[in-house]
């Protein structure tokens, strides 16, 4: 199945018109961090984001494996007032708390997170790999040993909960991983006023990828966009491949693809 797919190169194509040309269950993650429907920008002008999604979704539905995931970004409504359930099953809302935004509510309350839509296709999720995304036991802690002589924990019923040294599920309230700012070293150049906007931090989608993908699994990216998702998986040995429209962040792709290998054979 991997020799009829494009690995590792980025197609200049409308992704909603070229998931149509992908065969059936090919697919073992979907990373899609598209339009939001927010702002004035070309990339992000979409009448209405629900329908956008749904249709995101039901195509993303027929490519992927069965027990395959799609993580998709958006604000809180991004996939309210829709049926998903015929095509996906939602298995998690993950709220990345990103308080760094420079808009202030005056009337109501800051938006301070994004959501991360966390589907799986069926009922059984193909991979979800907890040891790779442990993150630190941090306030709960002393709770948490204390809880390791509690008769139903120590010897009974709860026993998978005892303390594990590797750290904790990272839960789906996400404030550990920052996002990017006009002062972040990782913030690439060469894209304009909205590029902190756009690129994620790589620590936020090495998380998505590591927990919901093995080596050599299949990643695709409908939205590019600056490439983090490509360099994630050059990283930890996935094939990846996916589309992107605007020619100036292609261009950053490629630039960022030739740097990390230029890197990499220097050590």
């Amino acid at each position: 199945m991997h020799n009829s797919l494009p690995i590792r190169t980025i197609l200049n194509v409308d992704c909603m018109i070229y998931m149509d040309s992908l065969p059936d269950n090919c697919i073992d993650l979907i990373i899609a961090d598209g339009p939001y429907g927010l702002n004035k920008d070309t990339w992000d002008k979409i009448n209405n984001i629900q329908e956008f999604n749904l249709k995101l979704i039901e195509k993303s539905s027929r490519i992927l494996k069965q027990g395959g995931g799609l993580y998709l970004f958006g604000k809180p409504d991004c996939i309210d007032f829709i049926d998903y359930s015929k095509y996906l099953v939602l298995k998690s809302k993950i709220v990345w708390y990103c308080p760094a935004g420079l808009s202030q509510g005056r009337i109501s309350y800051t938006n301070n997170y994004d959501i991360i839509a966390y589907f799986i296709k069926g009922k059984k999720t193909h991979t979800f790999n907890l040891d790779s995304i442990r993150v630190a036991q941090l306030t709960e802690l002393t709770q948490r040993i204390r809880c390791e002589n509690v008769p139903s924990v120590k010897n009974g019923t709860y026993g998978k909960t005892l303390f594990n040294s590797s750290g904790k599920n990272p839960g789906d309230v996400w404030g550990d991983i920052k996002q990017l700012t006009y002062n972040s070293k990782e913030l690439l150049s060469g894209e304009g006023k909205d590029l902190h906007t756009i690129q994620k931090p790589e620590k936020l989608i090495e998380r998505l990828v590591l927990a919901s993908s093995n080596e050599n699994d299949v990643v695709f990216d409908p939205f590019l966009g600056t490439g983090t998702t490509a360099i994630v998986c050059e990283k930890f040995k996935r094939l990846w491949f996916g589309c992107e429209l605007e020619n100036d962040k292609i261009s950053i792709i490629k630039k960022r693809l030739s740097d990390y290998k230029t890197q990499t054979k220097l050590f």
